[in-house]
């Protein structure tokens, strides 16, 4: 069983330390997500069609909206894996133009060689984070030390939506998928068909499907799954609902669902993930 050592959030999005031992399902967040190894044996991820790998040298880059999976290989030893999971706002506070991390294409590559700064802050981190995890304050600066190294090492930061005119294309959804995305933010927890969402949005079944997909690069039901997994991660985190109460929330027909939903995106079930973000509190 995967365990989350620590999970820090706030404004910058969340971080956990994880000690993976299973696979994750395909999904996909609206973060910009960085992926570094800490300690174990080398791994690897599949990252839209492509496999990724995990090493000490190498980081696994994911950019917002893009699925990915982790792919779990049994006859080597759990990788610890210090997972970024950063809000393109907090990053536009750097620079305006990093807010282009919630786009696509805002990482060129699906992994990259790290530099020998970026090991050492992430082993800092991590450190931090078990050593002190209430010094939140203390995590944030490496965290921004962190990010800010990672972006200008592997994204072409300098250019990257610079313009207004890049701004307004790399936002730009069509009219008929935005009615059906907010018929699908409006209430996750609906049964929602692609048939109903595609007659809402005015299109056949398969005229539907292609044009959300390439408007959002996840296909409707990953995009559902991910308004869910977010809904469900908030209220876990901040909230001291049962989780019965939140998974009925969300629409799952039974407890175990909902725990089963949780553990196959985030690793571990709602009960630990709760625990282990209340840590230093």
């Amino acid at each position: 069983m995967s365990d989350a050592l620590r999970i820090a959030h706030g404004a910058f999005g969340r971080v956990a330390l994880l000690d993976m031992d299973r696979s994750l399902v395909r999904h996909a967040h609206p973060h910009c997500h960085v992926l570094l190894k800490v300690d174990g044996d080398d791994t690897r991820f599949l990252v839209g069609d492509h496999v990724a790998p995990l090493t000490d040298d190498l980081a696994v880059l994911v950019n917002a909206w893009e699925t990915h999976a982790y792919v779990h290989d049994p006859s080597r030893k759990n990788a610890l894996i210090l997972a970024l999971y950063i809000e393109p706002d907090w990053l536009r506070s750097f620079r305006p133009n990093w807010a282009a991390s919630g786009s696509p294409g805002f990482f060129e590559q699906s992994a990259g060689e790290v530099s020998a700064h970026i090991r050492q802050t992430a082993l800092d981190l991590a450190a931090e984070m078990v050593h002190e995890p209430g010094a939140g304050r203390r995590q944030e600066e490496l965290l921004s030390e962190l990010m800010i190294a990672v972006i200008e090492r592997f994204t072409p930061w300098r250019s990257i939506g610079a313009s207004l005119r890049e701004i307004a294309r790399s936002n730009a959804v069509d009219f008929r998928v935005r009615r059906a995305i907010s018929l699908m933010r409006s209430n996750p927890a609906a049964p929602l068909s692609i048939e109903k969402l595609a007659s809402e949005a005015g299109l056949s079944r398969a005229h539907f499907f292609r044009m959300f997909e390439a408007s959002t690069g996840v296909t409707p039901h990953v995009f559902l799954n991910v308004l869910k997994v977010e809904l469900a991660v908030g209220a876990v985190v901040d909230g001291d609902e049962n989780f019965s109460a939140i998974g009925d929330r969300l629409g799952f027909s039974a407890p175990a669902h909902f725990t089963r939903f949780f553990r196959d995106h985030c690793s571990v079930a709602p009960s630990e993930f709760r625990s282990v973000a209340r840590l230093g509190r």
